[in-house]
Order: structure tokens, then sequence, then C-alpha cells
């Protein structure tokens, strides 16, 4: 086989791939996380669901893949003003999307859950994104806060704090959309953290 025919088949798989995502996401928006098979994200791209399998081993794998994409359009879409890091308001108007996508939110909740047992599929993918998730939170704080928050706290010591706000407040709206807005409860944790810029002790 030469170089140029590995490459096809390489953006071949790379397109094929592409599409059993986009297919996946289609179907959580349509029937939420339990709604969602192999079956039937196979059906919606034209292929068996062995051929699925080639790309994904489950379906466990498969929504992996979907939160790793859904975390890198979000970057993406939230970061193309010019902004080279996260800010609070960039956190606000995620909190603000995610209200409309819940499939994506209940994948994502239910995969959490799961993902603590042992030999979880998704336990890697958690395990690095809440570390991730805290450093990155950490530099977001001090840039907005200093080094002290509200309390005399450090950003260090917030940031498991916010991700605990972010991840609890999408579960309680799960639950109960109609008693709990996430938005603006989000904006109102914000608003206990002090002023932006500060040295709060």
């Amino acid at each position: 086989m030469t170089q140029g025919q590995r490459g096809g088949r390489a953006v071949q798989a790379a397109e094929r791939r592409a599409a059993i995502l986009a297919a996946a996401r289609e179907v959580i928006a349509e029937r939420g996380y339990r709604g969602v098979s192999l079956g039937a994200v196979a059906e919606r791209v034209g292929i068996t669901q062995p051929g699925l399998l080639h790309y994904f081993p489950s379906k466990e794998h498969l929504l992996v893949a979907v939160l790793e994409a859904r975390d890198r359009w979000d970057t993406a879409a939230f970061l193309a003003g010019g902004s080279q890091s996260w800010r609070l308001s960039h956190l606000e108007q995620l909190v603000e999307y995610n209200a409309t996508r819940p499939g994506v939110v209940q994948t994502f909740a239910a995969l959490a859950g799961e993902s603590v047992t042992g030999g979880h599929p998704a336990r890697e993918y958690f395990v690095e994104r809440y570390a991730q998730a805290r450093g990155r939170l950490t530099e977001l704080l001090r840039a907005e806060f200093g080094e002290r928050l509200a309390g005399g706290r450090t950003p260090e010591q917030v940031a498991p704090l916010l991700i605990a706000v972010l991840d609890g407040l999408q579960t309680q709206w799960l639950l109960d959309p109609e008693a709990v807005d996430m938005a603006a409860s989000f904006q109102d944790f914000v608003a206990l953290l002090g002023p932006a810029g500060g040295t709060a002790d």
C-alpha cells in the first residue's frame, strides 16, 4: 500500500468517525442518554452495528468520545473572540448554553456517576477532565480575584468547589428543571466569591 493510499484511508476513517459522533449527538438530543443505542447511531450513519464497533468498541466509548468532542467545541466557541483563557463570563455563558442541550448534560451526569466504579470506560476521561478543570479554574480564579477570595480562601481551594457547584446545579436541573434555574443560580454563586480583582480576607 502506498503512502497516499494510507493517507486516504486515514482521512476516510476520520470522516466516518466524525459522522458517527454527529449522529450520536443527534440521537442524544432526540432521545436522551437512555435512548441512545449503537444500532440507532449506526443506522443513521448508514453502516452496520459491527461497522460502528470498529471505531467505538462500546456504547460507553462512543459517549465518552461525544463528551470529548463537546469539550473541544465548547472551548473553541467560547474562546473564539480572541481570549486566550476562560473567564467567569465564559462559564456563565456555558451554563446558559447547557440549558439548551439537556441530552448532552444528561449523558455527562450519568457517565460521571458510573465512572466512579472500577474499570469503567469513562473513568480515565473524568479523572483527567477534573484534574485539568481544577488547574484551569485555579488560573481563572486567580486572574479574576487575585490570590485570595471571600473568606480568605485561595484559588486552589475554591476551584474544586466551583466544579462541585457546576455539576451539582446540572444534577438538580436535570431532576427538576422547572424549580432550578442553572444560569441564575450560578450567577448567585459567583457573587459570593467576592469582587473581581479583590484580595478578600
